[in-house]
Protein backbone atom coordinates (compact mmCIF):
# COMPACT_ATOMS: atom_id res chain seq x y z
CA UNK A 1 0.00 0.00 0.00
CA UNK A 2 1.48 3.55 -0.89
CA UNK A 3 2.54 5.67 2.01
CA UNK A 4 1.48 8.93 2.41
CA UNK A 5 4.67 11.17 3.16
CA UNK A 6 3.94 14.35 2.67
CA UNK A 7 6.02 16.35 -0.18
CA UNK A 8 5.89 20.10 -1.34
CA UNK A 9 3.35 19.39 -3.94
CA UNK A 10 0.93 18.54 -1.60
CA UNK A 11 1.39 15.03 -3.17
CA UNK A 12 2.00 11.45 -1.62
CA UNK A 13 4.51 9.66 -2.59
CA UNK A 14 5.61 6.90 -3.92
CA UNK A 15 3.31 6.91 -6.73
CA UNK A 16 0.87 4.17 -6.27
CA UNK A 17 1.12 1.73 -8.83
CA UNK A 18 -1.08 0.57 -11.95
CA UNK A 19 -3.93 -0.97 -11.03
CA UNK A 20 -3.49 -0.12 -7.21
CA UNK A 21 -6.97 -0.97 -4.83
CA UNK A 22 -8.93 1.07 -2.38
CA UNK A 23 -11.70 1.47 -0.44
CA UNK A 24 -12.80 4.62 -1.61
CA UNK A 25 -11.32 7.20 -4.38
CA UNK A 26 -12.25 10.63 -4.26
CA UNK A 27 -12.50 12.81 -7.64
CA UNK A 28 -11.36 16.28 -6.92
CA UNK A 29 -9.40 18.00 -4.58
CA UNK A 30 -11.36 20.84 -3.42
CA UNK A 31 -12.85 21.99 -0.07
CA UNK A 32 -15.51 18.61 -0.17
CA UNK A 33 -12.95 16.20 -1.56
CA UNK A 34 -9.66 17.00 0.49
CA UNK A 35 -12.07 17.24 4.02
CA UNK A 36 -13.59 14.07 3.16
CA UNK A 37 -10.54 12.57 2.21
CA UNK A 38 -8.88 13.56 5.90
CA UNK A 39 -11.99 12.50 7.37
CA UNK A 40 -12.54 9.05 5.94
CA UNK A 41 -8.70 8.24 6.22
CA UNK A 42 -9.03 8.95 10.01
CA UNK A 43 -11.83 6.14 9.48
CA UNK A 44 -8.93 3.71 8.42
CA UNK A 45 -10.26 3.58 4.90
CA UNK A 46 -7.59 3.75 2.10
CA UNK A 47 -8.53 6.63 0.19
CA UNK A 48 -7.18 7.72 -2.93
CA UNK A 49 -7.80 11.83 -3.69
CA UNK A 50 -7.10 12.31 -7.39
CA UNK A 51 -7.00 16.43 -8.10
CA UNK A 52 -6.30 17.63 -11.95
CA UNK A 53 -3.86 20.52 -10.31
CA UNK A 54 -2.36 20.80 -6.82
CA UNK A 55 -1.06 23.90 -7.01
CA UNK A 56 -2.69 26.95 -5.30
CA UNK A 57 -5.78 27.60 -6.90
CA UNK A 58 -6.94 31.45 -7.65
CA UNK A 59 -11.06 31.90 -7.75
CA UNK A 60 -13.13 34.82 -6.87
CA UNK A 61 -15.41 32.76 -4.64
CA UNK A 62 -15.43 30.66 -1.87
CA UNK A 63 -13.46 33.24 0.57
CA UNK A 64 -15.92 33.47 3.37
CA UNK A 65 -17.02 30.74 5.72
CA UNK A 66 -19.95 31.08 7.51
CA UNK A 67 -20.03 30.09 11.28
CA UNK A 68 -22.03 26.96 10.23
CA UNK A 69 -19.10 25.75 8.45
CA UNK A 70 -16.62 27.25 11.12
CA UNK A 71 -17.99 24.76 13.42
CA UNK A 72 -18.14 21.70 11.53
CA UNK A 73 -14.30 22.20 10.18
CA UNK A 74 -13.97 21.64 14.31
CA UNK A 75 -16.22 18.60 14.42
CA UNK A 76 -14.17 17.36 11.67
CA UNK A 77 -10.73 17.99 13.64
CA UNK A 78 -10.06 20.40 10.32
CA UNK A 79 -10.07 23.83 12.21
CA UNK A 80 -6.13 24.45 11.78
CA UNK A 81 -6.34 24.57 8.13
CA UNK A 82 -8.01 28.01 9.69
CA UNK A 83 -4.95 29.15 10.70
CA UNK A 84 -1.83 30.25 9.27
CA UNK A 85 -3.47 31.86 5.96
CA UNK A 86 -4.39 35.74 7.31
CA UNK A 87 -8.10 34.42 7.96
CA UNK A 88 -10.20 37.44 8.85
CA UNK A 89 -12.57 36.80 11.63
CA UNK A 90 -16.11 37.83 10.48
CA UNK A 91 -18.87 39.06 12.92
CA UNK A 92 -21.38 39.68 11.17
CA UNK A 93 -22.84 41.72 8.04
CA UNK A 94 -23.95 45.14 7.18
CA UNK A 95 -27.07 45.52 4.68
CA UNK A 96 -26.32 49.11 2.60
CA UNK A 97 -29.02 50.85 0.43
CA UNK A 98 -27.97 54.00 -0.65
CA UNK A 99 -26.95 56.35 2.34
CA UNK A 100 -28.61 53.42 4.92
CA UNK A 101 -27.27 51.13 6.74
CA UNK A 102 -28.24 48.01 9.03
CA UNK A 103 -25.84 45.63 11.13
CA UNK A 104 -26.66 42.58 11.32
CA UNK A 105 -24.37 40.67 13.71
CA UNK A 106 -23.96 37.02 14.10
CA UNK A 107 -26.12 35.82 16.91
CA UNK A 108 -24.90 34.38 20.34
CA UNK A 109 -23.80 30.40 20.88
CA UNK A 110 -25.36 29.34 23.86
CA UNK A 111 -22.94 27.02 24.75
CA UNK A 112 -19.70 29.88 25.29
CA UNK A 113 -22.00 32.93 25.87
CA UNK A 114 -20.09 34.84 22.83
CA UNK A 115 -21.25 35.54 19.21
CA UNK A 116 -20.59 33.41 16.22
CA UNK A 117 -17.69 34.28 14.03
CA UNK A 118 -16.96 33.25 10.48
CA UNK A 119 -13.86 33.28 8.73
CA UNK A 120 -12.72 34.98 5.86
CA UNK A 121 -9.69 34.45 3.22
CA UNK A 122 -7.91 33.95 0.58
CA UNK A 123 -9.69 30.58 -0.80
CA UNK A 124 -6.88 28.90 -2.67
CA UNK A 125 -4.64 29.48 0.74
CA UNK A 126 -7.70 27.08 2.55
CA UNK A 127 -7.31 24.91 -0.06
CA UNK A 128 -3.82 24.33 0.23
CA UNK A 129 -4.04 23.63 3.95
CA UNK A 130 -6.80 21.51 3.50
CA UNK A 131 -5.15 19.45 0.72
CA UNK A 132 -2.59 18.78 3.18
CA UNK A 133 -4.60 18.02 6.02
CA UNK A 134 -5.48 15.44 3.91
CA UNK A 135 -2.21 14.26 2.41
CA UNK A 136 -0.71 13.95 5.98
CA UNK A 137 -3.70 11.78 7.14
CA UNK A 138 -3.11 7.82 7.81
CA UNK A 139 -4.25 5.65 4.97
CA UNK A 140 -4.70 8.78 2.64
CA UNK A 141 -3.03 8.83 -1.00
CA UNK A 142 -2.80 11.98 -3.23
CA UNK A 143 -2.17 11.88 -6.39
CA UNK A 144 -1.83 14.76 -9.16
CA UNK A 145 -3.98 13.14 -11.99
CA UNK A 146 -7.10 13.69 -14.44
CA UNK A 147 -9.64 11.63 -14.51
CA UNK A 148 -10.51 10.47 -17.62
CA UNK A 149 -13.55 7.93 -16.77
CA UNK A 150 -15.23 5.91 -14.64
CA UNK A 151 -14.96 2.20 -14.94
CA UNK A 152 -17.67 -0.52 -14.56
CA UNK A 153 -18.03 -3.96 -14.11
CA UNK A 154 -19.07 -6.05 -16.85
CA UNK A 155 -22.82 -5.61 -16.44
CA UNK A 156 -22.08 -2.14 -16.22
CA UNK A 157 -24.26 -1.46 -13.30
CA UNK A 158 -21.42 -1.11 -10.20
CA UNK A 159 -18.35 0.66 -10.22
CA UNK A 160 -15.08 -0.52 -10.19
CA UNK A 161 -12.49 2.04 -10.36
CA UNK A 162 -11.20 5.20 -12.53
CA UNK A 163 -9.39 5.33 -15.69
CA UNK A 164 -6.65 8.48 -15.12
CA UNK A 165 -3.63 10.16 -16.76
CA UNK A 166 -0.84 11.34 -14.28
CA UNK A 167 0.38 14.55 -14.40
CA UNK A 168 3.37 14.75 -16.35
CA UNK A 169 6.36 14.94 -14.37
CA UNK A 170 4.31 12.10 -12.19
CA UNK A 171 4.69 9.73 -15.26
CA UNK A 172 8.24 9.01 -14.75
CA UNK A 173 8.21 8.46 -11.22
CA UNK A 174 5.59 5.96 -11.65
CA UNK A 175 7.09 4.42 -14.58
CA UNK A 176 10.32 3.89 -13.00
CA UNK A 177 8.82 2.80 -9.88
CA UNK A 178 7.22 -0.13 -12.63
CA UNK A 179 10.20 -0.67 -14.19
CA UNK A 180 8.42 0.66 -16.99
CA UNK A 181 9.19 3.51 -20.03
CA UNK A 182 8.05 6.56 -19.64
CA UNK A 183 5.54 8.29 -21.30
CA UNK A 184 5.34 11.78 -22.63
CA UNK A 185 2.38 12.32 -22.42
CA UNK A 186 1.89 11.17 -19.07
CA UNK A 187 0.69 7.76 -17.99
CA UNK A 188 -2.54 5.88 -18.14
CA UNK A 189 -3.34 4.31 -15.35
CA UNK A 190 -6.09 2.57 -13.40
CA UNK A 191 -7.11 2.65 -10.02
CA UNK A 192 -9.21 0.21 -8.24
CA UNK A 193 -12.35 0.84 -5.49
CA UNK A 194 -16.25 0.06 -4.79
CA UNK A 195 -17.03 3.63 -3.42
CA UNK A 196 -16.10 6.47 -6.67
CA UNK A 197 -17.16 9.99 -4.59
CA UNK A 198 -17.78 12.52 -7.61
CA UNK A 199 -16.38 15.87 -5.96
CA UNK A 200 -14.97 17.98 -9.47
CA UNK A 201 -16.61 21.23 -8.51
CA UNK A 202 -19.35 23.57 -10.29
CA UNK A 203 -17.62 22.70 -13.44
CA UNK A 204 -18.22 18.61 -12.79
CA UNK A 205 -17.27 16.84 -15.68
CA UNK A 206 -19.04 13.51 -14.33
CA UNK A 207 -22.30 15.01 -13.31
CA UNK A 208 -24.36 14.80 -16.48
CA UNK A 209 -23.46 10.88 -16.53
CA UNK A 210 -25.54 10.17 -13.10
CA UNK A 211 -28.10 13.53 -13.02
CA UNK A 212 -30.61 14.55 -15.26
CA UNK A 213 -31.23 18.03 -13.67
CA UNK A 214 -29.22 21.06 -15.71
CA UNK A 215 -27.55 23.77 -14.49
CA UNK A 216 -29.13 27.03 -14.48
CA UNK A 217 -26.20 30.26 -15.07
CA UNK A 218 -28.45 33.12 -13.08
CA UNK A 219 -25.82 36.06 -13.58
CA UNK A 220 -22.02 36.26 -13.33
CA UNK A 221 -19.89 37.75 -10.31
CA UNK A 222 -17.18 39.97 -11.64
CA UNK A 223 -14.17 40.31 -8.59
CA UNK A 224 -12.11 42.60 -8.10
CA UNK A 225 -9.62 43.03 -4.88
CA UNK A 226 -9.45 46.49 -3.09
CA UNK A 227 -6.38 47.63 -1.39
CA UNK A 228 -6.77 49.12 1.97
CA UNK A 229 -10.06 50.66 1.72
CA UNK A 230 -11.46 51.72 4.83
CA UNK A 231 -15.38 49.79 5.16
CA UNK A 232 -18.16 50.86 6.78
CA UNK A 233 -18.41 47.63 9.32
CA UNK A 234 -14.58 46.21 9.88
CA UNK A 235 -14.71 42.22 9.66
CA UNK A 236 -18.44 42.11 8.26
CA UNK A 237 -19.71 40.97 4.85
CA UNK A 238 -21.50 43.61 3.17
CA UNK A 239 -24.52 43.53 1.22
CA UNK A 240 -25.23 46.65 -1.19
CA UNK A 241 -28.86 46.64 -2.26
CA UNK A 242 -27.47 48.34 -5.50
CA UNK A 243 -29.63 48.60 -9.05
CA UNK A 244 -29.83 46.23 -10.73
CA UNK A 245 -28.03 43.37 -8.58
CA UNK A 246 -26.35 43.35 -5.02
CA UNK A 247 -22.67 44.04 -4.75
CA UNK A 248 -20.64 42.33 -1.84
CA UNK A 249 -17.55 43.39 -0.12
CA UNK A 250 -15.71 41.76 3.05
CA UNK A 251 -12.38 41.36 3.27
CA UNK A 252 -9.86 38.33 2.50
CA UNK A 253 -7.00 39.66 4.29
CA UNK A 254 -6.14 42.61 7.06
CA UNK A 255 -5.49 45.24 3.96
CA UNK A 256 -7.47 43.18 1.08
CA UNK A 257 -11.30 44.04 0.09
CA UNK A 258 -12.88 41.16 -2.76
CA UNK A 259 -15.87 43.58 -4.18
CA UNK A 260 -18.23 40.59 -5.93
CA UNK A 261 -20.34 42.88 -8.77
CA UNK A 262 -23.66 40.52 -9.77
CA UNK A 263 -24.32 41.21 -13.22
CA UNK A 264 -27.66 39.63 -14.03
CA UNK A 265 -28.03 37.49 -16.70
CA UNK A 266 -25.96 34.50 -18.64
CA UNK A 267 -23.64 36.99 -20.51
CA UNK A 268 -20.96 39.64 -19.46
CA UNK A 269 -20.51 43.20 -21.03
CA UNK A 270 -17.71 42.56 -23.44
CA UNK A 271 -14.23 43.60 -21.31
CA UNK A 272 -12.51 43.51 -24.43
CA UNK A 273 -14.26 46.70 -26.34
CA UNK A 274 -14.26 48.38 -22.95
CA UNK A 275 -18.50 47.90 -21.89
CA UNK A 276 -17.55 45.67 -18.85
CA UNK A 277 -15.41 48.53 -17.84
CA UNK A 278 -18.11 51.32 -18.24
CA UNK A 279 -20.70 49.33 -16.38
CA UNK A 280 -18.83 49.08 -13.51
CA UNK A 281 -17.52 52.85 -13.48
CA UNK A 282 -21.18 54.52 -14.40
CA UNK A 283 -23.58 52.10 -13.21
CA UNK A 284 -21.88 50.46 -10.08
CA UNK A 285 -18.82 52.78 -8.42
CA UNK A 286 -21.28 55.00 -7.54
CA UNK A 287 -24.15 53.02 -5.49
CA UNK A 288 -20.89 51.89 -3.80
CA UNK A 289 -19.80 53.68 -0.12
CA UNK A 290 -18.35 57.09 -0.82
CA UNK A 291 -14.82 55.97 1.00
CA UNK A 292 -14.89 52.94 -1.40
CA UNK A 293 -15.00 54.36 -4.66
CA UNK A 294 -11.78 55.91 -4.85
CA UNK A 295 -10.13 52.53 -4.47
CA UNK A 296 -12.39 50.40 -6.67
CA UNK A 297 -11.88 53.23 -9.42
CA UNK A 298 -8.10 52.79 -8.91
CA UNK A 299 -8.15 49.10 -9.51
CA UNK A 300 -10.39 49.20 -12.36
CA UNK A 301 -7.61 51.72 -13.74
CA UNK A 302 -4.89 49.23 -12.39
CA UNK A 303 -6.98 46.58 -14.37
CA UNK A 304 -6.37 47.94 -18.14
CA UNK A 305 -3.11 49.10 -17.22
CA UNK A 306 -1.97 45.37 -16.82
CA UNK A 307 -4.20 44.03 -19.70
CA UNK A 308 -6.81 42.88 -17.63
CA UNK A 309 -5.71 40.52 -15.07
CA UNK A 310 -7.16 42.16 -12.01
CA UNK A 311 -10.76 41.80 -12.93
CA UNK A 312 -12.17 38.18 -13.28
CA UNK A 313 -15.73 37.03 -13.51
CA UNK A 314 -17.16 33.70 -12.69
CA UNK A 315 -21.18 32.14 -13.37
CA UNK A 316 -23.52 31.69 -10.23
CA UNK A 317 -25.25 29.10 -10.78
CA UNK A 318 -28.24 27.36 -9.13
CA UNK A 319 -28.73 23.49 -9.61
CA UNK A 320 -31.38 21.60 -7.45
CA UNK A 321 -29.57 18.66 -5.37
CA UNK A 322 -30.31 15.01 -6.89
CA UNK A 323 -29.15 11.60 -5.67
CA UNK A 324 -27.37 9.24 -8.05
CA UNK A 325 -28.77 5.68 -8.27
CA UNK A 326 -25.84 3.95 -9.88
CA UNK A 327 -24.36 1.37 -7.29
CA UNK A 328 -20.72 2.98 -6.24
CA UNK A 329 -21.22 6.69 -6.87
CA UNK A 330 -21.50 9.26 -4.33
CA UNK A 331 -22.00 12.63 -6.13
CA UNK A 332 -21.00 15.40 -3.34
CA UNK A 333 -20.32 19.22 -3.36
CA UNK A 334 -20.91 21.44 -6.18
CA UNK A 335 -20.96 18.80 -8.72
CA UNK A 336 -24.33 17.66 -6.98
CA UNK A 337 -25.94 20.62 -5.10
CA UNK A 338 -25.17 24.49 -6.60
CA UNK A 339 -27.33 27.80 -4.98
CA UNK A 340 -26.52 31.04 -5.66
CA UNK A 341 -23.55 32.62 -3.55
CA UNK A 342 -25.01 35.70 -2.57
CA UNK A 343 -24.99 34.47 0.97
CA UNK A 344 -21.64 32.69 1.18
CA UNK A 345 -22.85 29.35 2.07
CA UNK A 346 -21.81 26.78 -0.20
CA UNK A 347 -18.99 25.70 1.51
CA UNK A 348 -20.92 25.00 4.85
CA UNK A 349 -22.85 23.08 3.38
CA UNK A 350 -20.15 21.12 1.80
CA UNK A 351 -18.10 20.95 5.18
CA UNK A 352 -21.78 20.02 7.09
CA UNK A 353 -22.30 16.94 4.25
CA UNK A 354 -18.92 15.48 5.56
CA UNK A 355 -20.13 15.55 9.22
CA UNK A 356 -23.24 13.97 7.70
CA UNK A 357 -21.21 11.00 5.75
CA UNK A 358 -18.51 10.37 8.38
CA UNK A 359 -21.76 9.33 10.86
CA UNK A 360 -23.65 7.44 7.99
CA UNK A 361 -20.70 5.66 6.51
CA UNK A 362 -18.83 4.72 9.37
CA UNK A 363 -17.80 0.99 10.00
CA UNK A 364 -18.19 -1.42 6.75
CA UNK A 365 -20.91 0.30 5.47
CA UNK A 366 -18.67 1.50 2.32
CA UNK A 367 -17.45 -2.60 1.65
CA UNK A 368 -21.07 -2.90 0.25
CA UNK A 369 -22.34 -0.84 -2.43
CA UNK A 370 -25.83 -1.63 -1.81
CA UNK A 371 -25.38 -0.41 1.81
CA UNK A 372 -23.46 2.41 0.72
CA UNK A 373 -26.45 3.59 -1.89
CA UNK A 374 -29.34 2.78 1.10
CA UNK A 375 -27.10 5.19 3.71
CA UNK A 376 -26.98 8.11 0.61
CA UNK A 377 -30.55 7.44 0.65
CA UNK A 378 -30.72 8.47 4.48
CA UNK A 379 -28.07 11.31 4.28
CA UNK A 380 -29.94 12.76 0.64
CA UNK A 381 -32.89 13.41 3.00
CA UNK A 382 -30.84 14.18 6.02
CA UNK A 383 -28.63 16.94 4.82
CA UNK A 384 -31.94 19.03 3.77
CA UNK A 385 -32.15 19.85 7.73
CA UNK A 386 -29.40 22.52 6.66
CA UNK A 387 -28.97 22.52 2.65
CA UNK A 388 -32.66 23.23 2.08
CA UNK A 389 -32.28 26.70 4.45
CA UNK A 390 -29.15 27.49 2.74
CA UNK A 391 -30.75 26.79 -0.71
CA UNK A 392 -33.69 28.37 -0.43
CA UNK A 393 -32.83 31.47 1.61
CA UNK A 394 -30.11 32.08 -1.49
CA UNK A 395 -32.15 31.70 -4.13
CA UNK A 396 -34.98 34.17 -2.27
CA UNK A 397 -33.08 36.51 -1.40
CA UNK A 398 -31.18 36.58 -4.50
CA UNK A 399 -34.46 36.91 -6.50
CA UNK A 400 -35.41 39.66 -4.05
CA UNK A 401 -32.02 41.63 -4.64
CA UNK A 402 -32.38 41.65 -8.55
CA UNK A 403 -35.77 41.53 -9.52
CA UNK A 404 -36.72 44.33 -11.18
CA UNK A 405 -40.58 43.69 -11.57
CA UNK A 406 -41.95 46.33 -8.69
CA UNK A 407 -43.64 43.97 -6.88
CA UNK A 408 -40.24 42.49 -6.47
CA UNK A 409 -39.05 45.89 -5.33
CA UNK A 410 -41.81 46.07 -2.99
CA UNK A 411 -40.61 42.72 -1.18
CA UNK A 412 -36.49 44.11 -0.90
CA UNK A 413 -37.63 47.36 0.35
CA UNK A 414 -39.45 44.93 2.60
CA UNK A 415 -36.67 43.01 3.79
CA UNK A 416 -34.58 46.03 4.79
CA UNK A 417 -37.21 47.53 6.65
CA UNK A 418 -37.57 44.47 8.31
CA UNK A 419 -33.93 44.58 9.07
CA UNK A 420 -34.69 48.12 10.57
CA UNK A 421 -36.60 46.52 13.35
CA UNK A 422 -34.04 45.04 14.64
CA UNK A 423 -34.30 42.40 17.67
CA UNK A 424 -35.50 38.65 16.47
CA UNK A 425 -36.38 40.69 12.81
CA UNK A 426 -32.22 39.98 12.24
CA UNK A 427 -31.63 37.18 14.66
CA UNK A 428 -33.91 34.78 13.22
CA UNK A 429 -32.16 36.04 9.27
CA UNK A 430 -28.80 35.56 10.12
CA UNK A 431 -29.12 32.52 12.29
CA UNK A 432 -30.49 31.06 9.25
CA UNK A 433 -28.47 32.49 7.08
CA UNK A 434 -25.29 31.58 9.15
CA UNK A 435 -25.61 27.50 9.36
CA UNK A 436 -26.53 27.66 13.28
CA UNK A 437 -30.17 27.91 12.63
CA UNK A 438 -31.01 24.97 10.77
CA UNK A 439 -35.03 25.28 11.16
CA UNK A 440 -37.14 25.25 7.95
CA UNK A 441 -39.80 26.52 9.82
CA UNK A 442 -38.28 29.71 11.01
CA UNK A 443 -37.70 30.00 7.07
CA UNK A 444 -40.98 29.73 5.82
CA UNK A 445 -41.76 32.12 8.75
CA UNK A 446 -39.54 35.16 8.29
CA UNK A 447 -39.96 34.87 4.61
CA UNK A 448 -43.30 35.19 4.94
CA UNK A 449 -43.14 37.76 7.61
CA UNK A 450 -41.26 39.83 5.09
CA UNK A 451 -43.72 39.61 2.44
CA UNK A 452 -46.37 40.87 5.00
CA UNK A 453 -44.41 43.64 6.31
CA UNK A 454 -43.69 45.09 2.70
CA UNK A 455 -47.55 44.73 2.30
CA UNK A 456 -47.98 46.74 5.31
CA UNK A 457 -45.89 49.30 4.25
CA UNK A 458 -47.88 49.95 1.27
CA UNK A 459 -51.12 50.63 3.60
CA UNK A 460 -48.58 52.78 5.88
CA UNK A 461 -47.42 54.88 3.63
CA UNK A 462 -50.21 55.28 1.45
CA UNK A 463 -51.63 59.62 1.30
CA UNK A 464 -55.06 58.98 1.94
CA UNK A 465 -57.95 56.16 2.56
CA UNK A 466 -59.29 56.30 -1.46
CA UNK A 467 -56.04 54.48 -2.03
CA UNK A 468 -57.07 51.33 -0.22
CA UNK A 469 -59.04 49.37 -1.93
CA UNK A 470 -56.35 49.42 -5.05
CA UNK A 471 -53.95 48.71 -2.37
CA UNK A 472 -56.01 45.80 -1.42
CA UNK A 473 -55.10 44.43 -4.70
CA UNK A 474 -51.66 45.10 -4.90
CA UNK A 475 -51.30 43.64 -1.66
CA UNK A 476 -52.61 39.94 -3.52
CA UNK A 477 -50.31 40.53 -6.47
CA UNK A 478 -47.13 41.15 -4.10
CA UNK A 479 -47.97 38.10 -1.89
CA UNK A 480 -48.51 35.67 -5.33
CA UNK A 481 -45.53 36.91 -6.34
CA UNK A 482 -43.68 35.46 -2.83
CA UNK A 483 -45.38 32.50 -3.67
CA UNK A 484 -44.10 31.94 -6.80
CA UNK A 485 -40.42 32.99 -5.57
CA UNK A 486 -40.35 30.94 -2.87
CA UNK A 487 -42.35 27.79 -3.15
CA UNK A 488 -40.83 26.51 -6.30
CA UNK A 489 -37.39 26.38 -4.61
CA UNK A 490 -39.17 24.48 -1.75
CA UNK A 491 -40.53 22.02 -4.24
CA UNK A 492 -37.34 21.76 -6.06
CA UNK A 493 -35.22 20.85 -2.43
CA UNK A 494 -37.97 18.24 -1.93
CA UNK A 495 -38.21 16.89 -5.10
CA UNK A 496 -35.18 14.19 -6.02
Amino acid sequence: MPGNTPQASLATQPVPKNGSAFDIIVIGGGVLGSAFAATFGKQNKRILMLERDLSEPDRIVGELLQPGGVNALKELGLADCLEGIGAVPSFGYGVIRGDENVHIPYTVDPTTGKSFQGRSFHHGRFIQKLRAAASQTPNVTVVEATVNEITWCQDGVRATGVNCTLKKDYSSRAALAEGEDTSPSGTPTHFKAPIVVVADGCFSKFRKQFIPKTVETTSHFVGLVLDDVPLPFPNHGHVILATPSPVLMYQISQSQTRVLVDIPGNKLPSASSGALRSYLESTVCPQLPGQCQPAFLKTLKDDAASGGRRVRSMPNSFLPPSTSSELGIILLGDAMNMRHPLTGGGMTVALNDVVYLRDLLKGDATTDQEVTMVQMELFFWKRKELSTVINVLAQALYALFSGQDPNLMVLRNGVFSYFQMGGECINGPVGLLSGVNRSRSTLVYHFYAVAIHSIWLLFHNASSWSEFPALLLRALSILWTACVVFLPLLWTEFHA
